[in-house]
């Protein structure tokens, strides 16, 4: 299968705007569209092997766009950090929509891409769109501090490595909650997370100061946010699936249970032996994903 085309849409922001990168696959001018959007420090590389599975078992022409979150992959840094939150993202995938114009549109979201998903099906008709499937990839309104705490240890730590395996050696490190992985495929899920330096040294691929807002958050602070959220959730209207790593430490079994119950009543799948997030690589975890969107 083809590789996916890099593509750019121009974004509003308060310093002169910035460009958002996205990765298309499969048919430009297809009906149907699925956005697939990353989660805190990674890219949409992420979705390679959803993406081909999607388009190899879907009856209809299909188009699979895959954002780089703005700070991150081949998308733009930020002149100001504090533009690193969730109401730039969610603007930034308006104007992407809009630039798309899909017909139909599902949307996928893992952990920080979910929450970019709820800001926009909120919105999406200002743009023309509505959401019509929505996936939400181990995240809820309600995001345990532990987890927060957990990747703030890592994240925006700025580093260089000798090689792309030295790199995928460092990532997997902090990234076993993933879920059992071959080396094959933990290899090629990194080789999208770096860039060569100019002194041929090898780095994370994304902006270090997406980490200073979210340094900034206070358990105060997520509290705060987590009713609006609540309240963002209980308005969407797109039928909603659910996917939990059994072991997630940032989505929790209460809170799922209670996001099959109320707003959208999600229906939720649990995948054992898993934590956050899901890399929606196993088969199992791709075969309900395509199931749910193409159904």
């Amino acid at each position: 299968m083809a590789d996916p085309t890099l593509n750019y849409v121009p974004c509003a922001d308060a310093n002169g705007g910035h460009r958002m990168a996205y990765w298309q696959w499969g048919a430009a001018d297809a009906a149907h569209t699925i956005v697939c959007a990353h989660g805190l420090s990674r890219q949409g590389r992420d979705f390679d092997v959803l993406a081909q599975a999607l388009l190899a078992r879907s009856p209809q022409p299909l188009r699979v766009v895959c954002p780089d979150v703005v700070g991150r992959g081949q998308s733009d840094w930020l002149k100001d950090p504090q533009g690193y939150q969730l109401p730039t993202y969610a603007a930034d995938m308006l104007a992407l929509l809009a630039h798309l114009k899909p017909a139909t549109l599902d949307w996928l979201g893992t952990s920080m891409g979910g929450l970019i998903g709820m800001a926009v099906c909120a919105h999406a008709q200002a743009v023309g769109a509505t959401v019509r499937r929505l996936v939400l990839n181990d995240v809820g309104p309600t995001i345990q501090w532990q987890a927060l705490a957990r990747i703030g240890t890592y994240l925006g730590k700025a580093q260089t490595f000798d090689s792309l395996q030295q790199a995928a050696d460092a990532m997997w490190a902090i990234s076993q909650s993933f879920g059992p992985h071959t080396p094959a495929q933990w290899l090629e899920l990194s080789r999208h997370m770096v860039k060569t330096t100019p002194n041929g040294l090898v780095a994370l691929h994304y902006d270090p100061a997406i980490a200073v807002p979210f340094g900034a958050v206070t358990q105060e602070i997520a509290a705060q946010g987590e009713a609006q959220l609540w309240q963002l959730y209980d308005s969407l209207t797109p039928q909603t699936l659910l996917l939990r790593g059994a072991n997630s430490d940032l989505l929790s079994p209460a809170t799922a249970q209670a996001m099959t119950q109320r707003g959208p009543k999600a229906q939720l799948v649990e995948f054992a032996d898993v934590g956050h997030a899901p890399t929606l690589i196993a088969a199992d975890q791709v075969d309900t994903v395509t199931s749910f969107l193409l159904g």
